[in-house]
């Protein structure tokens, strides 16, 4: 992915190759964050709401907590805040008409990988792809309505380094605590512009969910999947919107949640 400048994101600049594999693996502060206990953040009784802010960040940042929550029988929804459809630029193999289809029909697929054994309903929340900051309010007044009174809220952190992303975040991190919600924030394009013992990561309400080998090799199987995000596009000539560095990074057998809850 190219340089990805905002004014929302500062200084958390998506650019390069971003910070390599092995600077992660070998951080001990990561090894030596505190173990997600899906008993201890979820009750039994709750309905966990993904909300994504692209088809494919479902299963980047979440594929191995979907698989762990749905073993565990709880009742997942996963609401797309937009269909991804500014992903390619100019390009005439994936015009946004196309992508419209090709990218919430990706996400379906994916989930089809996972092998689940209960049914995700998906729920398209149709904010414009690239513009969820000049659309807040109507993110705001999608997403309420659907909430109810035990849904833990899963979604991108506030801080990703992508404005969507952070919108978000921020946007479902508002409406849960308007109704006294529970809400945890995954790090996604975090692992790219930040680096081990980044002071603008709060690693101390940071939860580590550890993945067994079946379950990291079906997410990884899931991602396949992406194809338009996976792939070079042939009509412009510019590289994948996910590198394999990026992938690599992601498809770690761990994925790390913000816990604000915990932290008050």
């Amino acid at each position: 992915m190219g340089t990805l400048k905002h004014p929302i994101v500062e200084d958390r600049i998506i650019q390069g190759k971003g910070t390599a594999l092995e600077e992660w693996q070998q951080s001990q502060q990561l090894h030596h964050l505190k173990a997600l206990e899906l008993s201890k953040i979820f009750p039994l009784n709750s309905r966990i709401c993904i909300v994504a802010p692209h088809p494919d960040d479902e299963v980047l940042g979440c594929g191995g907590l979907i698989q762990q929550l749905d073993a565990a029988g709880y009742e997942i929804v996963l609401f797309a805040v937009t269909n991804g459809t500014a992903s390619h630029p100019d390009s005439r193999l994936y015009t946004p008409e196309q992508l419209d289809h090709i990218r919430p029909q990706e996400t379906i697929n994916a989930l089809g990988v996972l092998d689940l054994k209960q049914s995700i309903q998906r729920i398209a929340l149709n904010i414009q792809d690239g513009e969820v900051a000049q659309q807040r309010d109507q993110l705001v007044a999608a997403l309420k309505p659907y909430l109810q009174a035990n849904d833990i809220l899963v979604t991108t952190f506030e801080h990703d380094g992508h404005p969507d992303h952070e919108i978000t975040g921020q946007v479902s991190k508002q409406l849960a605590a308007t109704h006294s919600l529970k809400c945890l924030q995954v790090l996604i394009w975090t692992w790219h512009w930040a680096s081990p013992g980044d002071s603008r990561i709060p690693w101390h309400k940071a939860l580590r969910l550890e993945l067994n080998p079946k379950q990291l090799a079906r997410k990884i199987e899931a991602m396949q999947c992406f194809k338009s995000q996976l792939e070079p596009d042939s009509s412009t000539g510019k590289a994948a919107i996910v590198s394999g560095s990026a992938l690599a990074r992601l498809l770690q057998p761990w994925e790390v949640y913000i816990d604000d809850e915990g932290h008050l």
